[in-house]
């Protein structure tokens, strides 16, 4: 399995460093001088977040559900196993499901233009925050694989944002990418208005293996990435495909996940 990256600590004293990426570096941010990534407000230095926005994000901590990943309000909500209703009454096919942070307000000026306004850029804001929140998944993975889009969608958006936020967080993590690994092979209604069981009936069967990278799955254990998950349902269909062909087991991360209201 490939190791983590490692970054050597800084010596007490350093020469100031006048390389032509430094230098370079330096006339860009007197030419854009750098701005936090979702408020606009100046920052240090280029892809960061203000000391206000970033107080402002909230990060999952426990107490959350050990299946899916989703916050409690209270450490008893999920009995003695930590079980929330929603894995209690239709068991997720992955294994474990993580994420970094709640899906609020604050998480969407985040995810939302990296999404649909082009704005790739804050993939290198949300890989280390999901790096944090999933450390103990990306230790045992094999292959981070992306949920894929339809083929239409894609033209639509030029870009799969969650094939963007794996290459990101496999470059941090040093894990192994394969971002065309699933493919979707019908367009499925959007899940937004629809409940945990809709959500399942509509994208069963949508998501299979691309038979170029079967060979790839034989007894790896595989991490889906995606930006936000609801039900965990499009998380339990691409497991499903990928414990079809043979994958020792599959979890989830994910940049945020969506409050349970029954968990209010």
């Amino acid at each position: 399995m490939a190791r983590w990256c490692s970054v050597s600590p800084e010596k007490p004293t350093q020469r100031p460093d006048f390389s032509l990426g430094s230098a370079a570096r330096r006339i860009v941010d007197l030419a854009l001088p750098p701005r936090c990534a979702a408020c606009d407000n100046p920052v240090d230095a280029h892809g960061r977040l203000c000391a206000d926005c970033f107080g402002r994000t909230q990060f999952i901590a426990a107490p959350f559900c050990s299946r899916c990943g989703v916050p409690f309000a209270s450490a008893d909500q999920g009995g003695a196993e930590a079980i929330c209703p929603g894995c209690q009454d239709r068991p997720p096919t992955f294994r474990i499901a993580r994420a970094a942070l709640r899906y609020d307000d604050q998480a969407r000026r985040l995810i939302l233009p990296l999404k649909h306004a082009d704005r790739v850029d804050l993939a290198a804001i949300l890989a280390p925050m999901m790096v944090r929140a999933g450390a103990a998944l990306l230790e045992r993975a094999d292959v981070l694989v992306p949920v894929p889009l339809h083929r239409r969608r894609l033209f639509q958006r030029k870009y799969n944002q969650a094939a963007v936020l794996a290459l990101a967080i496999g470059r941090v993590a040093n894990r192994r990418v394969v971002p065309d690994m699933l493919i979707r092979t019908r367009r499925t209604a959007p899940l937004e208005e629809k409940g945990p069981e809709e959500r399942a009936n509509e994208v069963a069967g949508s998501i299979e293996v691309r038979p170029s990278r079967r060979e790839m799955i034989a007894g790896r254990t595989m991490l889906l990435i995606d930006d936000v998950m609801t039900s965990g349902a499009t998380g339990s269909a691409c497991a499903a495909a990928l414990l079809a062909a043979g994958a020792a087991a599959v979890d989830v991360l994910v940049a945020a996940r969506v409050p349970d209201p029954r968990l209010r």
